[in-house]
């Protein structure tokens, strides 16, 4: 099977998507992220916006083909927030992904299948108001010559229809291109037809 090279995800932000549920308001977020690392510092910026929210639930996703996940009750019952969060990431099929509910308490008990139910719509919700786009993953590839190959390598570049990141056009040229990853052998093999270009990844 040939491996994926696209995904989902988010465009943008979404914010404030509220749910009310027998007093208690559920406000839905989603963040397209990269990192872990950008995690904390989103969910610490929903605290000082929110700072009487009882709870600030959340889950994420990063990854391709070798998802990471995790997903965070914040002192509500086990599993009773964060799961059910990261379920509609997956039902949606996105990645790349933070979606946290930040819960306002009403004064009325929702028992663990409330809450579940709750968090759960809410993450629905959050990301039926997202814009999902598809994403095509790509992979560069590093080609030096001299500069009398120049032309020879514009051509196969407009051709293939492939992304120019960088050029360096000197006596030596170095230009690194980005490539489709289910095309990558192909125009490896063409490339290696050049002898007077050396390729690497």
């Amino acid at each position: 099977m040939e491996p994926t090279d696209t995904y989902k995800t988010i465009s943008k932000p979404v914010s404030d998507i509220l749910l009310k549920e027998r007093k208690s308001k559920f406000y839905g977020y989603a963040f397209p992220i990269t990192d872990d690392a950008e995690v904390k510092p989103l969910i610490d910026e929903l605290r000082k916006v929110y700072p009487t929210a009882n709870h600030i639930c959340y889950a994420w996703q990063l990854g391709v083909e070798n998802y990471s996940y995790r997903a965070n009750d914040d002192g509500e019952p086990n599993n009773s927030a964060g799961m059910p969060i990261y379920g509609q990431i997956q039902s949606f099929n996105v990645t790349n992904i933070l979606i946290a509910v930040v819960r306002i308490f009403g004064g009325t008990k929702l028992g663990v299948g409330g809450l579940i139910s709750a968090y759960k719509g809410t993450a629905q919700l959050t990301l039926e108001n997202s814009r999902i786009i598809e994403k095509i993953i790509k992979e560069e590839l590093t080609l030096r010559f001299e500069y009398a190959e120049m032309d020879t390598i514009m051509r196969f570049i407009k051709k293939n229809q492939l992304d120019l990141v960088s050029q360096e056009l000197h006596m030596n040229c170095k230009i690194i291109i980005a490539v489709r990853r289910k095309e990558l052998k192909r125009i490896q093999k063409e490339l290696a037809a050049y002898h007077k270009i050396t390729v690497s990844k």
